[in-house]
């Protein structure tokens, strides 16, 4: 036995054995185990795999200067097969992604519902990996497209690995696992023609959509602004699935998560988005990279909705059903910890690429349902994951392995690489002592929860999973004005996009079972008769945590928010810096958008630094656009198209703006509205604000309302009551 006690995990050191800690706030224990695997290239020589130095990498061996390559060039043939085969098959679905190290720290004990060792002491830090993707997409896709937003995250507790591998949305289109092929068959590109890329407004996921009318929940979810996220650190996560707490006594309480980000959920809106595809198709990725090396570090909180087993039965809809969520009026979400993001990846494809994630690893007091979908996620995860990542020891690879020692008897297979000594490669044995022993009663060992099931073998689907329409109308009548504006929008730019007439009709008449009077309205603008009574009553019920409107940050703050200062030579140089000061203070980006790059010449001579030239930029890639003073600047941008332009659409947009002084015209100019609004208040020698357009139009430094007041209406993100938006 002691083989058992020996330190470490074939390459893995620095933490406690099974069922210890990782520790407090101290060193990360992943990131020294990451150290480990670390290669540093300054300082050394190039050389082959083998460790032979290499005297030039430019030219292969040759018979004479111009004869043919040698086939004993080893070299080259080493260079040559890596880069052949340094692609793996990328993942089928979820196949954009970005991801991040942080750590996990709860809030206070859950002994009394689970004993998973993560979630007992506060004190305790746990490392995490979070990756968050799209899902319908190719690698080389972009990152705004109308789609659900994978969050799965790797939980590097002293007990294995937990992955907790989520969505953006709580509910999922299908409840049985064996419809997941169909579904991805039919949002992925039209197999005659391979298009379109990353997109859903296409016959064959609409046809999908219009003969299971299951995914009527989930497609309403799809169509608001949940869908096209402002940043992966605006957005929430959910688990999707009911899940199992077991506390130590084996006593099982279902749990359902829920991640809430603390900036607050925010969108985008679907011009600015696909916009955005075009300016920066790397936009959330590159969002959550430069915000982590700025040391504005995203966090999360993690709540849980938790269901004694005595009320399995006690809503009026299946508690395994994927399509469905509680409402939180039913079940309040109990808040257990947050989460914060801390360090980049170091090598894209080594971790981002290379981690695996896989509903199966779960650790002691948290286990399954009868679920269908999760049923048949637990066999595809990892079965996805022996092609993708060449054999069954991709769990080996340094971003997937547990920080707690690992020792197994499944010693062969592609990709090993740990030397197992001895002749025992099975249990129970005699020849190795008996190790890899089993771990005995008080081990802390993974035990199945005890549940009776019994039953006849059919292909039959539940009664009470045959509601397909409540909770569609619930989510409905749960959004504000604006929010269903842009569901209305969405379905009639999606089924404007199908072909084939009768899949319209198809989908409206689902639609008219969610609520007729949004069914009446998606068929007037996609060419469709409208359904002339309701198909179902809609009762009434909301819910307000359903709406973006309800979930702003707590605090309110304009943290990461990037605003555009525009400007051109003569401009009010001690507004421009008192706005980036102030701004910068609060934690938002302030970059100065000039007619070119370097320097403009201030009033008064003044010097003023552009961030970066306005023909380079849009205000799609902004929060918030403000004017500093100076009638030569303002001037200059009124003739320039592309300021214009950016102002206008940031009105159209709803995002907020700013003007000083002679600043106020321009806006008034390109975004009529402006005045309209300023004539309505009242007031125009002072500060104004209406709709997220605050104005002064006093020349010089802004004063203390107006910095407040414009810090306001950006923290408050959109101002879709605005008059003259499409948005």
């Amino acid at each position: 036995m002691a083989q058992m006690n020996q330190a470490g995990s074939g390459g893995v050191g620095g933490a406690r054995g099974q069922g210890g800690e990782l520790g407090g706030a101290g060193p990360d224990p992943k990131q020294a185990q990451m150290d480990g695997f670390t290669l540093e290239t300054e300082g050394t020589f190039l050389t082959t795999d083998q460790g032979v130095r290499v005297d030039d990498t430019d030219n292969s061996l040759k018979v004479g200067e111009r004869g043919p390559t040698l086939i004993e060039d080893f070299h080259f043939r080493e260079k040559l097969t890596h880069f052949d085969h340094e692609r793996i098959p990328e993942r089928v679905v979820h196949a954009r992604g970005a991801g991040a190290y942080g750590f996990f720290e709860p809030y206070e004990s859950l002994a009394e519902y689970t004993s998973a060792a993560f979630l007992q002491d506060p004190s305790v830090r746990t490392p995490v990996f979070v990756r968050f993707s799209t899902v319908a997409g190719s690698r080389g896709s972009g990152d705004t497209p109308r789609d659900v937003r994978g969050f799965a995250t790797k939980f590097y507790t002293s007990a294995g690995n937990f992955d907790l591998v989520g969505n953006n949305i709580p509910v999922f289109f299908i409840q049985d696992g064996i419809k997941f092929p169909d579904f991805v068959h039919a949002v992925k590109p039209e197999p005659d023609r391979e298009i379109p890329q990353a997109a859903s407004a296409h016959d064959t996921l609409w046809d999908f959509v219009q003969l299971q009318p299951e995914t009527m929940h989930m497609m309403m979810w799809l169509m608001s602004d949940r869908a096209i996220p402002r940043s992966f650190r605006t957005m929430q996560g959910f688990g999707v699935h009911t899940f199992r707490f077991v506390n130590a006594e084996g006593r099982g309480t279902f749990v359902k998560f829920h991640w809430k980000p603390r900036l607050g959920v925010h969108s985008l809106v679907w011009d600015e988005a696909q916009q955005i595809m075009g300016r920066d198709p790397d936009f959330n990725r590159r969002d959550l990279w430069d915000c982590i090396e700025a040391g504005q570090y995203p966090e999360w909180e993690l709540g849980v909705q938790l269901v004694p087993e005595s009320d399995e039965f006690a809503f009026d809809f299946d508690l395994l059903d994927a399509t469905k969520i509680i409402p939180e009026e039913r079940v309040p979400v109990r808040p257990i910890g947050r989460m914060v993001l801390n360090r980049n990846p170091r090598n894209f494809f080594a971790e981002t690429e290379q981690v695996a994630f896989h509903l199966g690893n779960v650790v002691p007091g948290i286990d399954f349902t009868n679920d269908p979908l999760l049923q048949a996620r637990l066999f595809s995860y990892l079965d996805t994951q022996l092609i993708r990542l060449g054999g069954p020891n991709f769990a080996q690879i340094p971003v997937n392995r547990p920080v707690v020692p690992f020792r197994t008897n499944h010693r062969d297979g592609y990709g090993q690489y740990a030397v197992y000594p001895g002749r025992s490669s099975y249990s129970p044995n005699s020849t190795g002592g008996g190790c890899p022993a089993l771990a005995g009663a008080g081990g802390g060992a993974f035990t199945h929860y005890a549940e009776k099931v019994e039953g006849h073998k059919i292909r039959r689907r539940s009664e009470s999973f045959q509601d397909h329409y409540s909770q569609a109308t619930l989510f409905w009548n749960s959004m504000s004005d604006w929010e269903k504006r842009h569901i209305v929008q969405a379905f009639r730019f999606e089924l404007g996009k199908v072909e084939r007439i009768h899949i319209r009709e198809g989908v409206v008449e689902h639609l008219n079972s969610v609520d007729h009077e949004l069914a009446v309205a998606v068929a007037q603008g996609v060419g469709v008769v409208p359904p002339s009574s309701p198909g179902r009553e809609n009762v009434g019920l909301s819910s307000p945590a359903l709406s973006i409107a309800n979930l702003g940050g707590s605090p309110a703050t304009i943290a990461t928010r990037r605003i555009a200062v525009l400007a051109a030579d003569g401009v009010d140089a001690s507004a421009a810096e008192r706005l980036r000061q102030v701004l910068a203070q609060h934690g938002a980006v302030v970059e100065l958008l000039g007619p070119r790059a370097g320097m403009l010449a201030g009033e008064a001579g003044a010097q003023v630094p552009v961030t970066r030239a306005l023909s380079t930029m849009a205000s799609v890639l902004y929060d918030a656009v403000v004017v500093p003073g100076g009638e030569a600047s303002c001037r200059a941008l009124a003739g320039d198209p592309l300021a214009v332009r950016f102002v206008r659409e940031a009105y159209e947009h709803a995002k907020p703006l700013g003007g000083l002084g002679a600043g106020v015209a321009l806006l008034a100019e390109a975004a009529p509205g402006v005045a309209e609004l300023r004539t309505a208040d009242g007031a125009p020698g002072g500060v104004v604000v209406e709709h997220g357009v605050v104005t002064a139009a006093a020349p010089g430094a802004p004063a203390e309302d107006f910095l407040r007041l414009f810090m306001d209406a950006v923290a408050a993100h959109r101002h879709f009551a605005r008059p003259g938006i499409a948005a």
